[in-house]
């Protein structure tokens, strides 16, 4: 198949001639209502020929600005598509090489501090409970405590 970068280049092509078609068309058939002006009148041939110039004129600044918006698209799309390509490529490359990709150690890092984050959460919850337990039992012994005092014979 057609790459995107031929593609724009055969739309920027055409655009370009159907400009220059339009051009000349239009100048031809200006020409040809001049002389067939003479003909018929003067005066009502060059107000047909006015017009079909003006007409012209603007069809074919229509036709260029037209062409211009097209190829800036095209352009544009081949440009972002060869840097997918020769991103690929290089891949390709590497890894027909042998060459493994690259560690992408922002994740690695991401993924530790995250880990880091939870397991001092845990063990900070874990402690809290460990207290409030030990306070529990020493609560419950205080309740519970049966204090003897020894009586002397005497």
């Amino acid at each position: 198949m057609f790459s995107k970068k031929n593609k724009a280049e055969r739309t920027a092509a055409d655009a370009w001639d159907y400009l220059s078609s339009a051009v000349t068309t239009a100048s031809d058939s200006a020409r040809e209502a001049g002389s067939h002006a003479v003909d018929v009148t003067s005066a009502t041939a060059s107000k047909l020929a006015g017009k079909a110039s003006k007409k012209s004129s603007k069809f074919a600044t229509e036709a260029q600005d037209k062409s211009v918006k097209l190829a800036g698209r095209a352009g544009r799309k081949a440009a972002s598509a060869r840097d997918e390509a020769l991103a690929r490529a290089a891949l390709a490359a590497d890894a027909l090489a042998g060459k493994r990709p690259g560690v992408p150690w922002g994740l690695v890092i991401g993924a530790a501090l995250l880990g880091a984050a939870i397991g001092w959460a845990a063990a900070t919850s874990a402690r809290a409970a460990l207290e409030r337990q030990a306070e529990n039992e020493e609560l419950e012994l205080a309740e519970t405590a049966v204090v003897v005092t020894p009586k002397y014979d005497s």
